[in-house]
């Protein structure tokens, strides 16, 4: 493909970690057609990808149930050297052979010769595997909250309300809207097509693909699938390996509850997924680091294929002088310490004043204790992060400024303690990028126009915070400002409704800045009815009336000075005229 996934330092996110190669071989292994694996595969048997594909199996609506071990429910084409066998946890997978050209080219053509097919079309399939999704929540709830404590010690209220709740107010969102959100969307017409239907139609795009990071491992595959069930897709997920117990549960359970022939889970490290965006999707959805986007991005290019990238960045919070100081420090705390910060829209750093900076310590410290006590590494409440690598990665920013609160560490535990850095300078590691962890930089600014400066020199954000009692204070970090969210007064919770966008917004707005400070906050936006939007392609469909041929011959040759009259006549838009009040 000559795009390669290797050797890129800021894998982390994407869940595509930086394994050697001599530690990856090549699978073409398929659980029940459901789940392609390179170090993780269910006991489903092997299938092959040699034999001509078969017609996709034809599940009745509410299909959503284990069926045993070796029926045909998802049978899939592939090479034929795997079908003799099993696969199983930690089982090597078989090498494709050069007749099959990519190892997953078997999966995708079977998923799209499905929804070629129009089985994922009808409002009562896409209703019937929502609900399946609604029972793979409600079932396997204590099996998630134990995998994410596995992985990244995550207190189970977080990941009830982020991993559960969260994804089920989505789902319950889409199917109370549905149906709505499929109909035909009739527009305005000019003079020569009253007589006829001009309308959108809502169709899918076909097999979609979504790669999903690991620090919120359930969420941020579950959100966008919901989107693109609801849309009438086929979906490929490939969630993150990096988070390794919620990666296997998903690979294990979520074929018990889709249907096998539209729905797929691909386990697979850096080599694998680079494989993987070799074939032709009709659309990529990805959630990760920047620079891992830029690499899912290069590769859709070259299929043309359209993506979501939802990514990262330096999310600014401004505290103003007029503030109540404990309330900002209990809501900034929650934010950029909640899953022991690593969150893409968590505040990043504050920029206040020095006297602000000074009246924020202590109700920082104080915020800190009463949420995790005296000593936060006893707190059952606060996280640990999710690797070695990212730990150090992380407690090498603590020799930014100088530690006010927190900073101790212990790299057995990855345990590193709620921070807070006074007297950041712009120039220090922590600014330099994306922290990802549970430390708080506090950058000093004279006031609110060289805060707006200072953010306004950097890439746009994936969010930016505004704290303060004066509302035409916030209202002018939001105008003066540009972000792909934005909240005022409080921190994360504008991503909690499922009426507002969430997204990036595209490129930098300092393109000169130095390569350490670059960190693009993504394209494309999702959640709710966006996440829906997301995943259909809005075709423009007009149907015209066969008879009335005379009402056409004003566009056919010859032409002429009076033909082209009547024509601005019947299709020329006009300006409405305003009306003044004297």
């Amino acid at each position: 493909m000559g795009v390669s996934l290797l050797g890129d330092s800021s894998w982390d996110r994407a869940g595509i970690s930086g394994a050697s190669s001599s530690d990856i071989t090549h699978p073409v292994s398929l659980p029940r057609a459901t789940t392609l694996s390179v170090e993780t595969s269910s006991s489903f048997p092997q299938l092959g990808m040699q034999q001509p594909l078969e017609p996709p199996g034809q599940q009745p609506p509410g299909y959503g149930k284990c069926s045993p071990a070796g029926s045909d429910a998802g049978k899939a084409a592939g090479c034929g050297a795997g079908s003799g066998g099993s696969g199983g946890i930690g089982k090597g997978p078989v090498i494709c052979s050069a007749v099959c050209g990519n190892p997953y080219a078997g999966l995708v053509s079977h998923l799209r010769a499905t929804w070629l097919s129009g089985k994922t079309r009808p409002m009562e399939y896409r209703v019937a595997q929502l609900e399946a999704l609604g029972r793979f929540l409600d079932e396997k709830k204590q099996d998630i909250l134990e995998a994410t404590a596995l992985d990244m010690g995550k207190p189970s209220f977080e990941a009830y309300f982020t991993e559960i709740l969260l994804c089920k107010n989505e789902l319950n969102n889409t199917l109370n809207n549905l149906s709505h959100w499929m109909k035909d969307e009739h527009v305005d017409k000019n003079l020569v097509t009253q007589l006829d239907s001009a309308f959108i139609r809502k169709d899918p795009y076909g097999v979609v693909l979504i790669i999903a990071p690991w620090n919120y491992p359930i969420h941020l595959f579950l959100v966008p699938l919901i989107g693109a069930i609801a849309a009438g897709n086929c979906v490929i997920i490939k969630p993150s390996e990096t988070a390794k117990n919620t990666e296997r549960l998903v690979a294990e359970m979520l074929s018990c509850y889709l249907d096998n022939d539209c729905f797929a889970v691909v386990t697979a490290g850096v080599q694998e997924t680079t494989r993987l965006l070799e074939n032709k999707f009709d659309y990529i959805f990805y959630t990760g680091s920047p620079s891992v986007g830029r690499i899912v991005m290069a590769a859709a290019a070259k299929h043309l294929t359209p993506v979501t990238l939802e990514l990262g960045g330096k999310n600014p919070c401004y505290v103003s002088d007029t503030c109540d100081v404990q309330n900002v420090a209990r809501r900034v705390a929650w934010g950029r310490f909640f899953n022991a910060g690593q969150t893409c829209v968590a505040p990043d750093y504050v920029l206040c004043s020095v006297e602000m900076q000074e009246k924020l310590m202590p109700a920082l410290r104080e915020a800190i204790t009463e949420f995790f006590g005296s000593n936060p590494r006893e707190s059952p409440d606060f996280g640990r992060i999710v690797g070695d690598k990212q730990f150090r990665r992380i407690r090498a920013l603590l020799c930014s400024g100088r530690v006010a609160i927190g900073g101790q560490t212990d790299e057995k535990e990855r345990y590193i303690a709620p921070t807070v850095l006074a007297d950041v300078l712009p120039s220090d590691p922590a600014m330099q990028e994306e922290i990802f962890g549970p430390i708080l930089p506090i950058v000093v600014v004279a006031n609110m126009d060289e805060a707006i400066d200072f953010i306004n020199a950097r890439p746009r954000p994936l969010a930016i915070y505004a704290f303060s009692c004066d509302s035409k204070v916030v209202n002018q970090v939001l105008e003066r400002t540009s972000s792909g969210g934005f909240c005022g007064n409080d921190t994360l919770m504008h991503v909690t409704l499922t009426s507002l966008p969430f997204g990036g917004i595209g490129r930098s707005k300092s393109p000169n800045l130095p390569a350490p400070g670059q960190r693009n906050s993504g394209l494309g936006m999702y959640h709710g009815k966006f996440t829906f939007d997301t995943f259909t392609h809005h075709r423009a469909c007009l149907h015209r009336n066969m008879g009335l041929e005379a009402l056409n011959a004003l566009r056919y040759p010859p032409y002429s000075q009076q033909k082209l009259g009547m024509l601005t006549a019947t299709f020329e838009i006009k300006r409405k005229g305003t009306c003044t009040l004297l």
